[in-house]
């Protein structure tokens, strides 16, 4: 049966409020929860950037949820911190939290004053971070001279299982090439046709695990404060690679974002007052497969959403599977 979980969206929402939520939605009925990990907001309406590490570990005490994080090792991290804070959290709250992986954003990365690599050399650096996490949360001391440096790193606090490297992916081919290294896929809303090429590109070229979707989704009981919402939050985040990777500051964003279409952010929010519409779009992702879902109301104010989600929403949708 397929997992809801609730998504703690740092960019926007003060962590002491975040946290509040995140207990609230586990009170509702969510399942699960998972965490964006962002340096800045996505556009200045947003206003928030909280550090998400420090954050899972008030959030994993504070509830009996399972967590996970979508984190970009290699500029902003180096891969033997992200190794240390995966193995803690894994210790302190065993099988409890997953670690998905991706090539990470410009806006959160241009802060060491590094360049900005091109995307293959992104993906490369992404897997050497990941053999190296790996041998480190295995107990090995790692030396290692590539995109990164290691040296004679080793981890003296490890969980007995390690938790899961997922793989972070919006194309079929990044889907494809995830299944060289991850435990499992997350990916976030699209086209249910895109969707299932990204699924069968993951098991078709052998990877297995778990299926992780993110969905963003706007929702109030009046259809125009729904979109106003999303317009007013979620509006910067409608641009496709390379544009939403390289772009380097919320400014930025913004800029690009001030003349957007009603049409185009309803490609990457499913914006409705109607709950018979979000339940529909949720069924034809559990008809995917997908193991767990994330749902990530792009308002502010997170209560009402879980209110109603959780005692609305999620039964039709547990009935239904």
């Amino acid at each position: 049966m397929t997992v809801f979980g609730f998504h703690a969206s740092h960019e926007q929402i003060h962590p002491r409020a975040l946290l509040e939520a995140v207990i609230h939605a586990e009170r509702a009925g969510f399942d699960a929860a998972m965490s964006s990990d962002h340096f800045a907001p996505w556009s200045e309406r947003q206003g928030q950037s909280g550090f998400a590490w420090s954050w899972l570990g008030s959030a994993l005490q504070a509830t009996n949820l399972s967590f996970g994080v979508v984190n970009a090792p290699g500029q902003r991290y180096h891969p033997a911190i992200i190794a240390q804070a995966i193995g803690t959290l894994g210790a302190m709250y065993p099988g409890r939290f997953w670690a998905a992986l991706g090539s990470g954003e410009n806006a959160n990365e241009h802060i060491t004053g590094e360049v900005w690599p091109r995307k293959e050399l992104r993906n490369a650096r992404l897997r050497e971070c990941v053999e190296v996490i790996r041998a480190l949360l295995a107990g090995e001391e790692v030396s290692h001279d590539g995109l990164v440096r290691v040296d004679r790193a080793k981890l003296w606090t490890r969980p007995e299982q390690p938790p899961a490297l997922i793989g972070a992916a919006t194309s079929v081919a990044t889907a494809r090439w995830c299944a060289e290294w991850a435990d499992g896929l997350i990916t976030v809303n699209a086209p249910v046709a895109h969707l299932r090429q990204m699924i069968d590109a993951y098991r078709d070229a052998g990877g297995r695990g778990p299926l992780h979707l993110q969905v963003h989704l706007s929702w109030s009981p009046d259809e125009r404060e729904a979109f106003e919402l999303a317009y007013d939050q979620w509006r910067s985040n409608v641009f496709a690679p390379p544009v939403c990777w390289d772009l380097a500051t919320p400014e930025h964003f913004d800029v690009v974002s001030q003349e957007i279409s009603r049409e185009k952010l309803a490609e990457v929010v499913h914006i409705s007052a109607d709950l018979g519409r979000h339940v529909g779009w949720l069924e034809e992702y559990v008809a995917l497969g997908f193991d767990q879902i994330a749902l990530h109301h792009v308002g502010q104010e997170q209560r009402a959403f879980i209110d109603t989600f959780g005692a609305e929403v999620l039964p039709k949708l547990r009935t239904a599977g």
